[in-house]
C-alpha cells in the first residue's frame, strides 16, 4: 500500500498539465533579499523568461543592488528599501526568499497575511521556533511554503529513489550516505554581503552543519517518506578558526531509524566540490554521483552499471518555473515531496538535535 501511495504521489505531482505559461500572463514574483548568491541563478536571463516576471526587490543595501541591476539588467526603480513596501507597490503572487536563513521568518510574517506565497532558499529556518510560527503562519493564511535545494532538481535522485524506493530493486534499505559540500564559501569566493550572515550562528543557524547538512537531512526524510529518525548523534568542529572563528565548517550527522541508518557529511573543507547520495540496500546499492551520473549494482552476482539520466520527472526542471506553476495551481504539493512544508518542518528538527547533539557530546532521542 505504502508503495502505491508513492507511486500515485509522484504521478500527481509531476504529471499534472503545464499549459500555463502559453496561456496565461507571467506569474508575478517579488524578491526579499539579494545578500544570497544563490540570487544569481533567478536574475540570470530573468528578461527572457515568459513563465515569471520580477516585479519589485526589496533591498536596502542599494549598492549590492546597483552591482546586481548592473550585470543582469534589472531597472533600479523596482528595488524597494523593505519588503512591505514592495509588495504594497507591485502586488506579486509569490515572494522568493535571498535574504539570511534568520530573516526568512520575518518574510513569511510579511507575506502570508497578505495571501502571497512564500519560497525560501535551503534551509527553512535557523530553528523548530521559527520554523513552527512560519508553518502556523503559512496554514492559517492558505499559502504555498516552499523550501528551495539544488539537489532538488538532479535527475540523478529521482532515478536513486524509483530503484529504491519505489520498485524496490536493491532489496530494503539499511544504510544511506550524503555528502555535500566544498572547499568553503570563503575559499570559492562568496560575495561579502553572503559571507557576513553565512558565518554567523546566529543568522545563519551555524555553518557548514546548517549550509550543507541540511541537504542530507532533506533528501533522507524524503528517502524515508517523512518518516521521523529515531535517534540524531552529530560531531562538529571547525577545523580553519583563522578562517570560521564563529561556526563549525565540518560536520558529520548520524540518523538512525528501526531498520536504517543515514550517514550525512556537510563540509566546508572538501578538496573538491560534491553533492553525492548512495542507498545501500539488502541485495544492492544505486549511488548518484551528481546530477547526471548514476552507478548501480542490484545484487553481487552482476557488475556494476554506470549510466547517464537525463529525464526529470515533471516539465518544471528548476525551482522558479515550479514555483510559477504551484501558484498556477498546476502543481499539488505532496506532504512527502522535497520542497515541501512537512519535510522542510522535520529538517530543521534534525540540524537542532545535531547541534543539541555536538554541544552535548550525546546522542539526541528524537521526539516531537
Amino acid at each position: 500500500m505504502k508503495i502505491f501511495i508513492i507511486l500515485l504521489s509522484i504521478a500527481y505531482s509531476f504529471c499534472l498539465p503545464f499549459s500555463y505559461a502559453q496561456s496565461d500572463k507571467p506569474v508575478r514574483i517579488g524578491v526579499d533579499g539579494l545578500s544570497h548568491d544563490h540570487i544569481h541563478g533567478l536574475l540570470n536571463r530573468h528578461k527572457e523568461r515568459t513563465d515569471i516576471q520580477v516585479v519589485g526587490i526589496a533591498e536596502s543595501n542599494k549598492e549590492r543592488a546597483q552591482a546586481l541591476s548592473d550585470r543582469y539588467g534589472f531597472d533600479m526603480s523596482i528595488v524597494y528599501d523593505d519588503l512591505a513596501t514592495m509588495i504594497e507597490e507591485t502586488e506579486p503572487e509569490g515572494v522568493v526568499a535571498f535574504n539570511s536563513i534568520y530573516g526568512h521568518l520575518s518574510t513569511v510574517e510579511i507575506c502570508a497575511p497578505r495571501g502571497i506565497h512564500v519560497m525560501v532558499e535551503k534551509p527553512l529556518a535557523v530553528s523548530p521556533e521559527h520554523a513552527g510560527k512560519m508553518a502556523k503562519l503559512a496554514r492559517e493564511n492558505n499559502i504555498h511554503l516552499l523550501t528551495n535545494y539544488e539537489t532538488t532538481w538532479y535527475p540523478t535522485h529521482y532515478k536513486a529513489f524509483e530503484m529504491a524506493v519505489v520498485n524496490q530493486e536493491i532489496g530494503a534499505i539499511n544504510k544511506v550516505a550524503i555528502n555535500d559540500g566544498h572547499k568553503g564559501p570563503v575559499e570559492i569566493g562568496c560575495s561579502p554581503e553572503f559571507l557576513a550572515w553565512l558565518t554567523d550562528p546566529v543568522l545563519n543557524g551555524g555553518g557548514a552543519v546548517i549550509d550543507f547538512g541540511c541537504y542530507g537531512a532533506n533528501l533522507m526524510t524524503w528517502i524515508m517518506q517523512n518518516e521521523e529518525p529515531e535517534t540524531v548523534t552529530a560531531v562538529l568542529q571547525t577545523i580553519k578558526p583563522e578562517v570560521y572563528p564563529k561556526v563549525d565548517d565540518q560536520a558529520t550527522i548520524i540518523l538512525t531509524y528501526p531498520h536504517t541508518q543515514a550517514i550525512i557529511q556537510g563540509s566546508w573543507n572538501w578538496p573538491v566540490d560534491r553533492k553525492d547520495l548512495s542507498i545501500y540496500g539488502k541485495e544492492g546499492y544505486v549511488t548518484a554521483h551528481n546530477q547526471r551520473d548514476l552507478e548501480y549494482r542490484l545484487t553481487r552476482s552482476v557488475p556494476k552499471q554506470e549510466i547517464k539520466v537525463t529525464e526529470f520527472p515533471s516539465a518544471a526542471k528548476e525551482p522558479f518555473n515550479y514555483f510559477a506553476n504551484v501558484i498556477r495551481g498546476n502543481f499539488k504539493v505532496e506532504v512527502t515531496d522535497l520542497s515541501s512544508l512537512e519535510n522542510n518542518l522535520i529538517v530543521v528538527r534534525i540540524l537542532d538535535a545535531a547541534k543539541q547533539s555536538a554541544a552535548e557530546g550525546r546522542t539526541i532521542q528524537f521526539k516531537k
